[in-house]
């Protein structure tokens, strides 16, 4: 049987004057989420708690371990949550929030995004990215118009074609992987990787012996170093058994 460390990390940065990212997570559910809200200093910091908590509640108040079938079902609610809140107060119109989210049972995983957090495993010494953006500039990357080192200095790279709460409904992209002993899961809000590359995050993760928050705490103090232009959130999920 698995086990699982898991750990989390939440900052708001060298230039924002509040934190929109919000986190939570169930070990005994097995079920992980990282939001990154968006809609004004209220609407986003809003969406992201009520995404968290609701898909977290959702899970929990079902039975057993979080599978695919309950993940979609918790983000199907937590987005009609967050529209419904935004359609009824006109100060929360048009907000809503990013999601990437985890949920394990036994040696499967399942991987759930929603606009441009990101989930990562680092296995072996290798980062790999296990989602794919919803924002415009990956779709300009998939249609062959622009390149990866293009997109990271587009003014645009910010714009998000994919979102919690700002439709009535929102299809969430969920794979399934296998969870080998080792095998560490990082999801994280663009804070963390607008500001490091991909062999700057592998780099930190190598580090041994580390613990899940300690990993967190040097992957935000990376990212404020770097620049800190957005919020940060770091949610590791490590393999132990």
């Amino acid at each position: 049987m698995r086990k699982y460390h898991a750990a989390a990390a939440s900052d708001r940065g060298k230039k924002r004057g509040d934190n929109q990212d919000y986190y939570g997570y169930s070990l005994d559910a097995g079920v992980f989420v990282v939001c990154d809200g968006m809609g004004g200093v209220s609407g986003g910091a809003l969406a992201s708690h009520i995404t968290v908590d609701t898909v977290l509640h959702s899970v929990d108040s079902s039975s057993g371990h979080c599978c695919r079938e309950q993940l979609e079902a918790a983000i199907r609610t937590g987005n009609r949550e967050v529209y419904r809140r935004s359609q009824a107060e006109p100060r929360y119109s048009g907000m809503g929030t990013t999601l990437v989210a985890l949920a394990i049972e036994g040696g499967h995983v399942w991987v759930a995004n929603i606009g441009d957090s990101r989930c990562y495993r680092f296995r072996n010494g290798a980062l790999e990215q296990l989602t794919q953006d919803h924002s415009l500039v990956e779709a300009q990357i998939q249609m062959g118009r622009m390149t990866a080192a293009q997109a990271e200095r587009s003014p645009l790279r910010n714009v998000i074609t994919r979102a919690v709460g700002t439709q009535p409904e929102v299809l969430a992209d969920i794979t399934e992987y296998e969870a080998e002993p080792g095998d560490i899961f990082l999801l994280a809000s663009d804070g963390l990787t607008k500001e490091l590359c991909q062999e700057e995050i592998c780099s930190l993760m190598a580090k041994s012996s580390l613990h899940p928050a300690t990993r967190c705490l040097q992957l935000v103090a990376a990212a404020n170093q770097a620049g800190g232009r957005d919020n940060i959130t770091c949610l590791i999920v490590q393999v132990i058994g």
